[in-house]
């Protein structure tokens, strides 16, 4: 769904399909009818929004086309399709998304620092006013990040701010919240959970340049320690399929982590190049194969992704 210009992760998604479901067709859906993806799937979809898409109508246009298996690609549609999962499934159709609590869990940033932190998670302290953060003990950065409460993502926040601005960015923002800026290296972790959520692998990746919020040039790093925290959290909340967790290790080696996204990320297909099979594992999932006789094979050899602007010949 959504594949807009997500080239990279069509292209994944076919080459999982190609391995798990030879000569099988790769649909792609959109509500706009000049997104660039629809250049790289075998079929494209234009449909109407989800305000306007039933579920009804989509198990119906799925099963018309003989569609089995649906991958949601965007933060505004993972609610949605947390929601209908188990409709869908009555259908036979599978979705790679995890549960609605674990969905809402990572929409709501507040939520997710006050959840995670009762569970003696180390998480970035979240607050909804300025003056909270900036009388607490444990953080007396003098710098702040402010960003909205509501969806995945830093687009349109504000990093590393004076009090004064800091709160002059808020007034711009729908539902601000605020946070300490933590100086260190950031990291993404992509994980990949079964139906049943529980762990296959995971891969750390280092954001050595993040432009927008998205990760230009990123490093597969070893990390056992952050692997162990980010499996334990997505065993515990009962995330499925492929997720990603960020966060922030600073000077003295201690973890903060910022947030969790419920699906493929932009710079993911490193952890697929370094061994994690996501799509391959969701594919086989989804037919009856039992992910216990799958393998895991970590790349003994780090790799590095540069994400760049192609040109496409027809």
């Amino acid at each position: 769904m959504s594949i807009s210009q997500k080239v990279p992760m069509i292209k994944a998604v076919r080459d999982a399909l190609h391995r798990a479901r030879p000569g099988a067709k790769l649909y792609g859906a959109d509500i706009s009818a000049s997104c660039l993806g629809q250049y790289v799937v075998d079929v494209f979809w234009l449909c109407p929004s989800l305000q306007d898409l039933t579920v009804d109508s989509l198990i119906s246009y799925c099963h018309a086309q003989e569609i089995s298996v649906i991958i949601p690609s965007r933060d505004g549609e993972l609610l949605y399709f947390a929601e209908q999962r188990q409709q869908l499934e009555k259908a036979g159709i599978r979705v790679m998304i995890s549960d609605v609590d674990a969905v809402e869990l990572c929409l709501d940033k507040l939520r997710f620092y006050e959840v995670l932190v009762k569970q003696g998670y180390p998480v970035i302290p979240t607050f909804t006013e300025l003056e909270a953060i900036a009388t607490s003990s444990y953080y007396n950065v003098g710098q702040y990040v402010v960003k909205e409460r509501f969806g995945a993502g830093s687009i349109n926040a504000g990093i590393g701010l004076s009090p004064h601005e800091t709160k002059r960015h808020a007034k711009r923002m729908l539902n601000p919240v605020f946070q300490p800026l933590i100086q260190g290296m950031e990291y993404s972790v992509d994980v990949f959970l079964t139906g049943e959520s529980k762990a296959v692998g995971a891969i750390v990746r280092q954001r050595n340049w993040v432009m927008n919020g998205e990760s230009q040039i990123t490093t597969s790093v070893r990390y056992p320690e952050i692997e162990e925290l980010c499996q334990q959290i997505a065993e515990q909340f009962r995330f499925r399929g492929h997720v990603i967790f960020q966060l922030i290790v600073d000077g003295d080696k201690r973890q903060h982590l910022i947030e969790c996204n419920c699906r493929f990320g932009g710079a993911s297909t490193l952890s697929l190049a370094m061994g994690l099979d996501s799509f391959f594992w969701f594919l086989k999932e989804s037919e009856g194969t039992q992910i216990d006789d799958l393998f895991f094979h970590r790349s003994a050899h780090e790799k590095m992704l540069v994400r760049h602007a192609e040109d496409l010949i027809l």
